[in-house]
């Protein structure tokens, strides 16, 4: 079973217009290759083909005040009203897709998982479970909300996608942490048992945090500092952290964040799976294991089927790591792991 910690599925249909239930060629076809989100590499069709049994769909909106939000965006918000409503749509649409389709399941407590695991060996067509996942806290209008959330199904909030009123983001290299309302929501987080993602926190946010939450903590979608040094990666620091914490780490398959300098649109040829190995490697190094690291392909995140890794067109493909894994060396529990396992491992031991 192949598991996938980050996907922006929501956000393609609101957002960019895609209906994630038709065949991947009609999506494609459809755009013609003149998507702002590059050329399309998710659809349900697409996952079931490609034995993806479980996926954290995003719940993810855009600030307008960030230096990103004119890349691929048409909406975006400027204060927690907007991006309230905006990401309440957006959990609208899973409930409804769960309601709509008879093969999707909301992924909310131990129960709905294993039946979504007990589907792949019993079923041709199995289910697919989608965990709510929160990237970026400023559609929690107030930390009290989060009882509200939680009640509607979100079990991961990341603080941060740039920065918010509740942590800086990685992307400008912020220095301020976590706030005071990021310490409070931290708080009330913790009494609801979720996880916490650290991804695209800043390094200074991101380690208070580990000093302070209790509960769970996670990398949904992040690719080591060492290999591609700019923050929105994990340090050596935060990578062993988060291991000591029994988290995990998954792997981003954006071209860019695989191989130190590479832009979007360059050649893709220029990125294999050998640099996914080479950050899952880091990665099992620092923590001693390869019980901390997943795959968090983040595809179709503002890039498209050119920018991830030449062996790759979907997300159909994403077995390909494993096979990848296993020619250099890793033994099938590890690579079993590494595809999914980690991630079912750490949900059993989280969800109600």
């Amino acid at each position: 079973m192949i598991v996938d910690a980050h996907l922006d599925l929501a956000y393609n249909v609101l957002e960019h217009g895609r209906d994630l239930t038709q065949p991947l060629d009609t999506i494609r076809a459809a755009e013609k290759g003149q998507s702002r989100n590059g050329i399309a590499t998710v659809t349900l069709p697409e996952l079931q083909k490609g034995g993806v049994g479980l996926v954290f769909g995003t719940i993810f909106v855009m600030p307008t005040a960030s230096p990103l939000a004119g890349i691929g965006t048409k909406v975006g918000y400027k204060d927690a009203a907007e991006a309230h409503r905006q990401g309440m749509a957006q959990l609208d649409y899973y409930h409804r897709l769960a309601d709509e389709q008879d093969n999707i399941r909301l992924v909310t407590d131990a129960k709905s998982l294993d039946d979504v695991v007990a589907s792949l060996a019993t079923e041709e067509n199995h289910l697919l479970g989608i965990v709510p996942l929160m990237e970026g806290a400023d559609p929690i209008r107030q930390p009290e909300e989060v009882e509200m959330w939680y009640a509607r199904g979100l079990r991961l909030i990341g603080l941060a996608w740039d920065d918010t009123r509740y942590a800086s983001g990685a992307w400008r290299g912020s220095e301020h942490g976590l706030t005071p309302d990021g310490r409070q929501l931290l708080d009330v987080m913790a009494q609801f048992g979720f996880i916490l993602d650290l991804t695209h926190m800043s390094e200074k946010a991101s380690l208070e945090a580990l000093d302070s939450y209790p509960g769970v903590v996670v990398a949904t979608h992040s690719n080591a500092r060492t290999l591609v040094p700019t923050e929105r990666q994990l340090s050596d620091t935060q990578i062993r952290l988060i291991g000591e914490r029994q988290g995990v780490i998954g792997v981003v398959l954006s071209s860019s964040f695989l191989k130190a300098g590479h832009r979007r649109g360059e050649r893709k040829e220029l990125v294999t799976l050998d640099h996914v190995v080479a950050h899952i490697d880091h990665m099992c190094q620092l923590t001693g294991s390869a019980a901390h690291v997943g795959i968090g392909s983040d595809l179709d995140g503002g890039f498209g089927a050119a920018d991830i890794p030449a062996e790759l067109d979907s997300v159909a493909d994403l077995a390909k790591i494993g096979d990848k894994l296993r020619e250099r060396g890793y033994d099938q529990p590890d690579v079993e792991n590494i595809m999914g396992g980690n991630w079912l491992t750490l949900l059993r031991q989280t969800l109600p």
